[in-house]
Formats: structure tokens, C-alpha cells, sequence
């Protein structure tokens, strides 16, 4: 019988960098948390706290739903390019690497950027990801917490059918990943990994060109499969 995973723990510094806000603001929330509902600590680490990610982390969306179904994006031509900064605070996300932390760490939540442009010199090359505001506007009416458009039925792209014995140097993304896991859908698969559910995954074998996406070996995505049933 496999034993339950334990919660991952984090501590101020970590919540902090993770929101963009200053470990002094966590304190404060967490000395509020009889008027706002913060989490009770779940451990410490020498004289830090520490409070269990996932709940820290669902309170947080919890308190950005609220103020995002409130915002009202700027007035922009549909047409417009924004970067990940900018789209950030297009969306009303108070953190400006909220864009980028969808598409590093929640594949197939955020939309695909509509121009990537390759930047920097050949020692040291860097991309640029850009959305256009339409496509920022499209994933806002969509969006969990938003409400969805009249007539628009958002479901689930199934998963592929991934072989388990292919090549197991073969490098596979969080789509592929999650089939090879038994997940329903890539969302639930990035949720799982994010709240530190699939730990030999934290660290991928490599980043993809377009994007810096997450890869995996086939052969580390089994080794996980072998060693307990993904969460659901």
C-alpha cells in the first residue's frame, strides 16, 4: 500500500517571491488571517513558518478572482502585441511574471504566444514570446472564475496515445506526460506536478526551443508512473 504523499511546505520568502509581494506581507496576512481566512501554519523550520503550499496557493487564486472578475482591461487594438509583463497587466494580474509562471508551470492553461522573435546574439540567444490582445481578451471570457461566453462549451482536448515502450531516452512534454500518467486532462496533470505530487518530474530533463516548455524522458515519466498513482 502506497503511503499518501506529504504536503509540500513553504515558507515565507517562498510564498512571497511566488506572489510578488515581500515576506513582510505574508507575515501581516497571516497576523489578519481571523478577518481574511489565511491558512493556519502547518510546521516550522527553525524559527521560520511554514504554511502547506497548495492552500496557501488556492487562497491566493481565491483572492485574485475576485479583484480579476473586477478589472477591466485597458482599451487596446485587438491587433496589439504585448509581452509577458505587459500581458500580465493586461489582465489585471498584480504580478508581472503571472503569464510567465502559466506557461512555465501550467501548460495548456495559458494560451500559445502568437509570435515568438528570436533576440540576442549566437553565445547568448533569447526568445521573446508575444500575445496578441484578442487572444488575451478571448482567454479572459473563458477563463475558470470568469464565466464563459453565450454559445462557447470549453472542453478537455484528449490526451494522445502515448506508447510505454517507445524510446525511453525519448523527451515528451506535459501533454504526453500526462496520458503516459493516466491523467484526464494536461491541466490536472500540471496541477498535480505544481503541488509537488509527481517529485521526480519537478526537475525536467530539458526545455523545448519554442517556448522553454518542460520535457521529460519516457523513461523518468514511467519511473513516476511506477512509483505511486498520480491524484486526480
Amino acid at each position: 500500500m502506497t503511503s499518501r504523499r506529504e504536503p509540500r511546505l513553504a515558507d515565507a520568502a517562498e510564498i512571497a517571491a511566488e506572489q510578488g509581494l515581500s515576506p513582510a506581507r505574508i507575515s501581516m496576512l497571516y497576523g489578519e488571517r481571523a478577518e481574511n481566512g489565511f491558512p493556519e501554519i502547518a510546521g516550522t523550520r527553525g524559527r521560520a513558518r511554514l504554511w502547506n503550499h497548495a492552500e496557501v496557493t488556492e487562497w491566493f487564486a481565491g483572492r485574485s478572482q475576485v479583484r480579476l472578475r473586477e478589472h477591466t482591461p485597458p482599451s487596446r487594438n485587438p491587433e496589439d502585441l504585448l509581452n509577458a509583463a505587459e500581458a500580465s497587466r493586461f489582465l489585471g494580474y498584480k504580478n508581472s511574471n503571472q503569464v510567465n509562471t502559466y506557461v512555465r508551470d501550467h501548460p495548456g492553461y495559458f494560451p500559445d504566444p502568437d509570435v515568438v522573435e528570436e533576440l540576442g546574439t549566437s553565445a547568448n540567444p533569447y526568445r521573446r514570446q508575444l500575445w496578441r490582445v484578442q487572444t488575451l481578451l478571448d482567454w479572459m471570457a473563458t477563463r475558470p472564475g470568469r464565466g464563459r461566453r453565450a454559445g462557447v462549451k470549453r472542453t478537455a482536448p484528449p490526451l494522445p496515445d502515448v506508447p510505454v515502450d517507445g524510446d525511453p531516452d525519448e523527451l515528451l512534454g506535459a501533454t504526453q506526460a500526462a496520458a503516459l500518467l493516466g491523467f484526464k486532462s494536461v491541466n490536472t496533470f500540471s496541477s498535480s506536478l505544481s503541488q509537488g505530487n509527481l517529485p521526480l518530474l519537478e526537475t525536467p530533463d530539458a526545455l523545448s526551443e519554442k517556448g522553454g516548455r518542460r520535457r521529460w524522458t519516457r523513461r523518468r515519466i514511467l519511473e513516476q508512473a511506477a512509483q505511486r498513482s498520480p491524484r486526480r
